[in-house]
This record gives C-alpha cells, structure tokens and sequence, in this order.
C-alpha cells in the first residue's frame, strides 16, 4: 500500500476504531445496486474503477470483478487494513489501495472509466473533487454517488427515533461528527445536486434501487459504532451502560428485537458529457 499525504483539513479520528465493525455492520450495498451499475455502464470485466472513500472497500470489492483493475483511496489507514482483509477473504486481488485524500488525486494514477463514492462524498471538499475527478476520467466516464438510505436521523420508524434520541441523552442533542465526539455535524450546504451543476460535468441523473434490510438489537447497536455521530470510543468507561439504553428502547419499542425496514438505495449518476 502507497503511503501519501492527506490534506491538514482531514480528521483522522472521524471513524476512530470504526473499521471492523463498519465492515461487519454498516448496511451493505444490496446485490441489485451493482447489477444496476452493471446495466447502465454495460460493465463487461474492463477498464478501470477509482473509488474514493472505500472504507472498509464495501463497493471496490463487490465491484472488482466488473472492471479489469480498481484503484480505492482512503484517508483512513485502518479502513484500509481492513478492506484489505475483506479483499483477501474474496480473493480480490486486482484493487490498488491507496492512503490518502480524495482531494489529492491527479493524473499519475491513469485514466477511468468510472469513479465511485459511498456515503463520503460529504466528507470531501466537493468542488475539488469534481475538478480533479473529471480530468481522470475518459471521455464517456462517469461518477456514482451511491447511498443506502438508513439515515436514522431523518427516519419516521419509532425504533429508529429511539435509538437516536438514547444517542441524544448521551451526547447531547446536537448530531456530533469528529474530534473524537466534540465536533458538531454541520449541514450539506449546499447540496449534492447544486455542487455537481455548478462544475464541468453535464448532466446528472438519479437511480433508485428498493431492498429491505433486517436488524437485531446487536447488529443496529454494532450499526451505531459505525457512525461518526456514536462512535464506542465516545462512551468510554460507560459504554456498558448506553448499551443497556440502546437495548432497553428498542425492545420497549419492539418487545422480539427484529427490525424490518424497508429502504431505497440511490445511484446519482454524474455523466462527463
């Protein structure tokens, strides 16, 4: 793994100690996303993939065996052990992962055919991105903004609601995000859809992907240590003590502890020309 620099504006403690459990527990991509990646790009095993924000690789992997060779850049060295070690148990051994910001790629890594970003697009100084993204890619490249849809912040669900508001009583009623849990969640302003309009690319264009995702009270608890809003290291010495929370509200709301929801994952697609 290439070791670079990232930019001073990235805080490595964003997903402190998150990255076993975010590759266990996060909501995985449902099997229909990449078949509808694979319909509208008519991916056929060639070319090339750069996805940035890979995480723990939960869309390069999958999608390694679509494309030729895959480039997944992460500012996050445990994220990246670990997309490491999810490779190796698939036998996926055509990703190239690379230690560093999105916002510092350039034309030494080659050309794509499509650019990937899951749930980190946010994260990313935009405009930035967008600039560097379009000299990389071929003349019908593409980028796909991917999400699954299970912010529980903005769900209607009761188990959802209590489970943020136990989140709430811990950590106060603003939505933390880095810093190890003293930064304040600011909002996306301005939105995706803008951003994208106002840079070279053409066009853009929404996907929806319908699945339904079923938890129980250890794998949503496991969920939540995946977030930058509720990381287990934000609990320290009480974590016993949230968890006994977490599970009290949701079995007050759902006495068998199983949760069934029903969720649309969206594919934005940003088109080059």
């Amino acid at each position: 793994m290439t070791q670079l620099k990232t930019l001073s504006t990235y805080d490595p403690t964003l997903f402190e100690g998150a990255a076993e459990v975010y590759a266990q527990y996060r909501t995985k991509y449902p099997p229909a996303v990449f078949d509808k990646l694979t319909e509208i790009f008519h991916l056929n095993g060639q070319g090339r993939l750069l996805d940035l924000g890979t995480g723990p690789g939960l869309i390069a992997i999958p999608l390694s065996t679509k494309f030729q060779e895959v480039v997944a850049i992460d500012p996050d060295a445990e994220m990246l052990k670990e997309a490491q070690r999810q490779a190796a148990s698939v036998g996926a051994n055509n990703i190239t992962w690379l230690e560093q910001g999105a916002e510092l790629i350039n034309p030494s890594l080659g050309e794509f055919n499509l650019a990937t970003i899951g749930r980190a697009f946010h994260w990313m100084e935009r405009e930035l991105v967008l600039e560097r993204l379009y000299e990389l890619l071929v003349d019908d490249g593409a980028i796909a903004l991917l999400n699954t849809g299970d912010n529980p912040w903005i769900s209607s669900l009761p188990w959802k609601q209590a489970a943020v508001e136990v989140v709430k009583k811990w950590l106060g009623e603003e939505r933390r995000t880095g810093q190890r849990g003293q930064g304040i969640r600011k909002p996306v302003d301005p939105p995706h859809e803008v951003v994208i309009a106002n840079s070279k690319f053409a066009r853009q264009e929404v996907y929806e992907v319908p699945f339904e995702k079923s938890w129980t009270v250890s794998s949503y608890l496991g969920y939540l240590y995946t977030t930058a809003f509720s990381l287990k290291i934000f609990y320290g010495d009480k974590t016993e003590a949230f968890e006994a929370d977490i599970k009290e509200a949701l079995l007050a709301v759902e006495p068998s502890g199983h949760f069934t929801e029903e969720l649309t994952a969206t594919i934005q697609v940003i088109w080059k020309h």
